[in-house]
């Protein structure tokens, strides 16, 4: 067996280890929201279902999107670790070109890729369907899927509509898992003040 077929091979062992999703051959290339608008997408979006994402450990996995002034989407995620804590992290979305505003790239570290983050579906008020996917090797690919809502609860109906569409865009959906956002309303005020601490944190050090 040659090298990259190896490579290829540990790397899927242990993302199957790891309940990622990684498969063989490439991205498939679904179709996004036509009518998306960036401004009317900004606030508070909450987890309801996801493939697997190795980044995520918490419950109460939220998003918020913030427009900043010369164009471009500040993003931050957090969730609510087994501990306690608060885990957030910070990026910046951009769109990729303007005829297609339902295709940005999201990053979070500076010098790294971006990762795409595809709109598939939204209506902006309640519920919104999000695919990012990415080619290795020309060999496979490794995705992600979250159906987010505006409240921690969406409509069996509604979730039940966004299957099919991951269905149609050829996305397996029998990894999908569904989101812990019980009890995260007890403990708002409490994440809430440890989120404005993180952020005071991150503003000293930026200055410094």
């Amino acid at each position: 067996m040659k090298a990259p077929q190896v490579l290829l091979v540990l790397l899927l062992t242990a993302a199957a280890a790891d309940a990622q999703s990684y498969h063989f051959g490439k991205c498939p290339k679904p179709s996004v929201q036509k009518d998306f608008n960036v401004t009317e997408y900004m606030g508070t979006w909450y987890e309801i279902e996801k493939l697997p994402a190795v980044f995520e450990r918490g419950t109460c996995n939220k998003a918020t999107y913030s427009l900043l002034a010369d164009g471009t989407v500040k993003v931050r995620n957090a969730e609510l670790l087994s501990n306690g804590k608060i885990n957030s992290i910070e990026g910046v979305a951009k769109v990729k070109n303007s005829s297609q505003p339902a295709i940005l790239d999201v990053s979070f570290f500076k010098g790294v890729p971006g990762s795409p983050y595809w709109v598939l579906s939204t209506d902006h008020q309640s519920y919104s369907l999000v695919y990012s996917c990415s080619d290795y090797f020309g060999h496979f690919h490794v995705d992600f899927a979250w159906i987010l809502a505006r409240t921690r609860v969406l409509t069996e109906d509604v979730i039940s509509k966004l299957h099919d569409e991951l269905t149609t865009a050829g996305i397996n959906i029998n990894r999908l898992t569904v989101s812990n956002q019980t009890g995260c309303e007890q403990t708002k005020g409490k994440i809430h003040q440890k989120e404005k601490k993180a952020e005071q944190s991150a503003e000293h050090i930026f200055r410094v």
